[in-house]
Formats: C-alpha cells, sequence, structure tokens
C-alpha cells in the first residue's frame, strides 16, 4: 500500500527530514501518515493526494516538521 513511496518526491521528503525508510518501519510510517491527514488505512490513493497539496501548501513547513515529530516517536 506503499507505491506512493517511490515516488521522487515522497523519497526528497524523507531525504530532507532525515528517515529511514526500511520495509521493517515503512507500514508504521505508512500509518502515521494516514492518521495525520485523517484518511481510512489503506487509501493511498487519497493519502498521496493530500501530501502532495501539503507539500505545495504555505504550510509546507509545518507538515514537514509534524510528519518529522510523529515518525521520530517511532524510534
Amino acid at each position: 500500500m506503499t507505491h506512493y513511496f517511490k515516488n521522487s518526491r515522497m523519497t526528497e521528503l524523507f531525504t530532507e527530514l532525515n528517515i529511514e525508510v526500511t520495509k521493517e518501519n515503512r507500514d508504521q510510517i505508512d500509518e502515521i501518515i494516514h492518521d495525520m491527514l485523517s484518511v481510512d488505512y489503506p487509501n493511498s490513493a487519497a493519502v498521496w493526494k493530500l501530501v502532495r497539496k501539503k507539500l505545495d501548501s504555505d504550510d509546507s513547513e509545518g507538515f514537514k516538521q509534524r510528519l518529522k515529530m510523529a515518525i521520530s516517536r517511532l524510534n
């Protein structure tokens, strides 16, 4: 369900936020993103659409920081 993780914008985002996506944590990260965007799991198409909107919005830095904080709790 994480096919959007392979998109260049997502790989750049994870690199920028210093987040390593592995086979072990990919599903957890996917669930975190779904939860942040209030999208039922596993609707990847809707999540990817909202992620793109967030990255293109005026609050893209805020979104990135909230995502980084949420994912950092996994470790």
